[in-house]
């Protein structure tokens, strides 16, 4: 059976290294792309940049449609992505604090590894890898590589 592997994507150039990474050194594996949406997030948990002054009220049904339409831009992106490397992905949602969301993910999936990118930041250790990258490292019950800029 092929090895299942995990790549959250939020759009950013980070997730979409970590997801070109998956789909290049792991060609037989299935790839799943997971997209958390954070509802404490007011930006859509996407990179676009969102000036939430004129944007619907956070948390309102137009302010959830308009996350959907983030997300699946960022879906389209990879599955594009996906295709240029010869392979394919599968997609799915999470709603709920990404590192909680990633881990639980995993650990409910039959999920082999976890390949996410990171926001490298100068400072303490636990800075290196960002927050998230950092909580999924420590609790994954599988194994997770971490691209970083």
């Amino acid at each position: 059976m092929a090895q299942q592997l995990l790549v959250p994507v939020d759009g950013s150039p980070l997730s979409k290294r970590a997801l070109e990474h998956a789909l290049e050194e792991y060609e037989d594996a299935s790839v799943i792309a997971l997209h958390i949406l954070d509802p404490t997030d007011p930006g859509y948990s996407s990179p676009t940049d969102v000036d939430v002054r004129n944007e619907p009220p956070h948390g309102s049904d137009e302010w959830y449609e308009r996350a959907s339409e983030e997300e699946e831009k960022i879906f389209d992106d990879a599955r594009e992505l996906a295709s240029e490397h010869g392979g394919t992905l599968d997609t799915d949602t999470a709603i709920g604090e990404p590192a909680r969301e990633i881990v639980d993910y995993a650990e409910e999936n039959e999920i082999d590894h976890v390949v996410m990118g990171s926001h490298g930041r100068r400072g303490e250790t636990r800075l290196l890898l960002g927050s998230v990258a950092d909580m999924v490292v420590r609790r994954s019950p599988v194994s997770v590589t971490v691209i970083r800029d």
